[in-house]
């Protein structure tokens, strides 16, 4: 287990601190989701940005939290990625079980 990991799994031992971060959650999952597929294409920001058209700052903001995309701006990236974006609603009960 990483030092990260280690550190996060303690942290969330607090109560009030894990609230806030299922809060924040599917933020967290968009932007890992976002790094992981640019990652496996071997790909810089600077070349999403050329796929895109979206300035690379821009991406660095939307991987390190600090900008919250709109939809379009995520289908935007899928598609330069060619990546399916698919967006699910699911039940509290059923997102506990896993």
């Amino acid at each position: 287990m990483s030092s990260y990991q280690a550190y996060k799994k303690n942290v969330l031992k607090d109560p009030e601190i894990k609230a806030e971060y299922e809060a924040l959650e599917p933020e967290f999952d968009i932007i890992q989701a976002l790094i992981d597929a640019r990652l496996q294409q071997h790909l810089t920001q600077k070349e999403l940005s050329g796929r895109t058209g979206i300035t690379q700052a821009d991406i660095s903001r939307i991987e390190n939290g600090t900008r919250n995309p709109s939809l379009n701006m995520i289908k935007k990236l899928a598609k330069a990625l060619n990546m399916q974006l698919k967006l699910e609603f699911i039940p509290v009960s059923a997102k506990n079980k896993n």
